[in-house]
């Protein structure tokens, strides 16, 4: 495990506000999203305000307001790294 500043309590402010600033960029009230999304206005505005939502409604609001690719590359595994410059000359 890698040590992070980051906790998992700021991801998901910075989700939260991700989502609503798209919603504004949108124009789209949360009533609006609700709507298109099936995501009570309410769970929304909770989700706005304090970052608390399932993970099933995050994807419907994150679909609504940018492409569900962008999340889903979060589950592809990255090429590791060469370690040393022997793992480098190997692989050419």
């Amino acid at each position: 495990m890698r040590l992070s500043l980051l906790t998992a309590s700021d991801t998901q402010h910075d989700l939260a506000q991700a989502v609503r600033r798209r919603r504004r960029e949108l124009k789209l009230s949360r009533s609006a999203l609700a709507d298109r999304s099936g995501v009570p206005a309410p769970t929304i505005k909770r989700f706005e305000t304090t970052g608390q939502i399932s993970l099933r409604q995050f994807l419907l609001l994150w679909q609504c307001v940018d492409r569900l690719e962008r999340i889903a590359a979060l589950a592809t595994p990255t090429p590791e790294a060469p370690r040393s410059i022997e793992e480098v000359l190997r692989d050419e």
